[in-house]
């Protein structure tokens, strides 16, 4: 298998970071994007030569276009683009403002629009590419209130990356959107929600950032359309919407 240029975005910690390491362990080459230069380079530094740290905001569209460029500038191609930037909140959706919901669909919704929408011009020359979104198994089931408008991101993010699937591949049917749903992961995520929140940590049943790099790094290899990070999540989405709404008599 020949080594693919891989760019991940919110590299500098948690999933992003222990996807990085892994690519660059089976001979893949890592391109890291994130805001904290410091954090992202010791990351690259970790990686090995394969790897290339761009600091970049993906919440800005002109960060994203600079991106693409210096990937390509460096290496010539991008075979995968990760959309992994992400940011959760703790507010009770009676009490969410307008900049709580635009900050969040900022960071969890833009970021990964920007993504898909400046990487598809390359992927369409090459008639060939491959997105990978990270969303949520909130973005699924709602089940944190306090999570709300993020869950309503995520379901946003799984509707586009659908959608987004759906037009391009009418006329480019070599490129691939996969989404890919997490449920609770051991990182900083809840000490680093909008008004804070608990640690991720504290709560049973999660999985380690390693174990879910480990599945979309087999998402890269397959390119299934939809993957779940742990058995048993897709039948607990189906339980959920088989208890939904009712015919009308």
């Amino acid at each position: 298998m020949t080594e693919r240029v891989v760019v991940i975005t919110g590299a500098s910690s948690g999933i992003g970071a222990a996807l990085a390491m892994q690519l660059a362990g089976r001979r893949d080459s890592p391109v890291l994007v994130a805001r904290r230069a410091d954090a992202l380079q010791r990351v690259a530094d970790r990686c090995g030569r394969r790897a290339k740290a761009i600091p970049a905001d993906m919440t800005r569209r002109d960060d994203v276009a600079r991106v693409v460029a210096e990937t390509l500038a460096a290496v010539g191609r991008i075979d995968v683009w990760i959309n992994n930037v992400g940011q959760g909140i703790t507010r009770m959706p009676s009490q969410l403002t307008d900049e709580d919901v635009d900050e969040v669909m900022r960071v969890n919704v833009k970021s990964a629009l920007y993504g898909m929408q400046e990487v598809l011009p390359h992927f369409q020359d090459r008639a060939a590419g491959h997105v990978i979104n990270v969303s949520s198994m909130l973005g699924r089931i709602p089940y944190a209130i306090p999570r709300s408008v993020y869950c309503g991101a995520k379901h946003f993010l799984n509707a586009l990356t659908a959608t987004f699937r759906e037009e391009v591949q009418q006329t480019h049917p070599g490129i691939q959107f996969s989404l890919v749903s997490p449920g609770l992961v051991y990182t900083n995520f809840g000490f680093n929600a909008m008004h804070g929140g608990p640690d991720s940590r504290a709560f049973p049943n999660g999985q380690t950032a390693e174990a879910v790099a480990a599945v979309i790094a087999g998402v890269i290899d397959s390119r299934e359309p939809d993957m779940y990070t742990r058995a048993g999540q897709r039948d607990q989405v189906l339980d959920y919407y088989g208890t939904m709404g009712k015919d009308p008599a």
